[in-house]
């Protein structure tokens, strides 16, 4: 479904990103992880449209997408979320989430997009999924950091998206709070298909909900496989893990 090829992101004489690849099939959750400063967020913005490539290529559903600003990659049916929380100042919840609705539906690219969705046409049905119905009438900037996070990818949600980008969705939360929207994640893939591809610190989550993770170094790609493959992995170990990683896989 999406394809990173060969992609370099240099600033200047810093190369931040250097001649990585990886690809993400229809249905899967997808971790892209690695050390603060290993080039992954760099990588997962150039993917979503606000960096654009030095060298490479970027496909989504076999359509060229490196170098699209932001908003034409969303049209795509790309939708991401940030790492810092953000809501609509001055918007209750319900709006929030109705305006996304909305340019889904002003997007005939995505309005029309599949049988997946059906379930979450109506903001009340996206509130429920999200425990977040207690809340449609707050204010959203007024919420705790917890369910302002929640609310972005709900908001994200209700865009419609063909593929879901998630930059660190459990930053901030509590154990309690990250089981949950883990929990959330893996049910928009097991019973809708949905298609993630996520930024995460937190190994314990992303081992126990991707399907397949890559790992980044040094603006390198130093290893990929599944959540066994990756705490098996030496390099990853000494560049990343350490022991403590390895434990949280279950090992």
């Amino acid at each position: 479904m999406l394809a990173v090829e060969n992609i370099t992101k240099r600033f200047g004489s810093n190369v931040a990103v250097n001649d990585v690849s990886f690809s993400v099939a229809k249905g899967e959750i997808h971790g892209l992880i690695g050390p603060n400063g290993s080039g992954k967020t760099t990588l997962f913005n150039v993917v979503s449209g606000f960096y654009v490539p030095t060298d490479g290529n970027i496909r989504f559903e076999d359509k060229p997408i490196g170098g699209l600003s932001p908003h034409r990659v969303a049209r795509e049916g790309l939708i991401r979320t940030f790492q810092l929380t953000s809501v609509f100042r001055g918007l209750s919840v319900r709006e929030s989430v109705d305006i996304a609705r909305n340019v889904a539906r002003s997007n005939p690219s995505l309005s029309g997009h599949g049988n997946w969705l059906a379930d979450f046409r109506e903001t009340d049905a996206i509130l429920e999924y999200f425990d977040l119905a207690s809340s449609a009438n707050r204010h959203a900037d007024v919420l705790p950091g917890g369910v302002q996070r929640t609310l972005s990818i709900a908001t994200a949600l209700a865009a419609r998206p063909r593929m879901l980008l998630l930059d660190e969705p459990l930053a901030g939360l509590n154990p309690t709070e990250k089981a949950k929207i883990a929990a959330k994640i893996r049910a928009l893939r097991d019973g809708f298909g949905l298609t993630v591809l996520l930024v995460e610190h937190d190994i314990k989550s992303v081992f126990s909900v991707c399907d397949n993770i890559t790992v980044i170094n040094i603006g390198r790609k130093i290893a990929e496989g599944t959540a066994s493959e990756i705490a098996a992995n030496e390099t990853v170990i000494r560049a990343y893990l350490g022991s403590a990683g390895v434990n949280n896989a279950g090992r």
